[in-house]
C-alpha cells in the first residue's frame, strides 16, 4: 500500500493536482499582464503630465512676460500723463498731480481689499462647521432614544 500526501498526483490518473497547475499559471499570467498594463498606463500618464507641465511652464513664462510688459506700459502711460500736464504747468507740478492721483487710487484699492479680507475672516467654513455640529447633535439625540 502506498501512502500519498495531499496534493500529490497519484499513478492511477488522478488529475486533481495537474488541473490546478494550469489555473495557477493562468492566474499568474493574468496577474503579470495586469501589472504590465498598469505600469504601461502609469508611464503613459507620466509622459502626458510631463508634456502638460512643459506647456504650463511655457504659458506661465509668457504670462510673466506679459505682466512685465504691462507694468512697463502703465509706467509709460504715467509718464505720458505727466508730459501732457507739463504743457500748461511746470513739470514738477504735473508729476505731483499724477503721483497724488495714483496714491488716491492705491488707497481706495487698499481699503476695498481690506474690507473683502475682513469679510472672509476667519478662514474657516463656518456654515459647514455649524451643519456638522447640528448633525452630531442629531445623532446623539437619536442614540439616546
Amino acid at each position: 500500500m502506498t501512502h500519498t500526501s495531499p496534493g500529490h498526483v497519484g499513478a492511477a490518473g488522478d488529475t486533481h493536482g495537474s488541473a490546478s497547475a494550469p489555473v495557477g499559471e493562468l492566474v499568474s499570467l493574468a496577474s503579470q499582464q495586469l501589472t504590465e498594463l498598469v505600469r504601461g498606463e502609469l508611464k503613459l500618464a507620466q509622459a502626458e503630465m510631463v508634456e502638460k507641465g512643459r506647456h504650463y511652464g511655457r504659458g506661465g513664462g509668457l504670462f510673466g512676460g506679459a505682466a512685465l510688459v504691462g507694468v512697463l506700459a502703465l509706467q509709460a502711460l504715467v509718464v505720458t500723463a505727466i508730459a501732457a500736464l507739463a504743457v500748461p504747468l511746470p513739470v514738477w507740478a504735473s508729476a505731483l498731480i499724477v503721483t497724488a492721483v495714483l496714491g488716491v487710487i492705491a488707497a481706495v484699492l487698499a481699503v476695498r481689499g481690506k474690507k473683502q479680507v475682513t469679510r472672509a475672516a476667519p478662514p474657516a467654513p463656518e456654515q459647514t462647521i455649524d451643519s456638522v455640529k447640528a448633525d452630531v447633535a442629531e445623532i446623539k439625540e437619536s442614540a439616546k432614544r
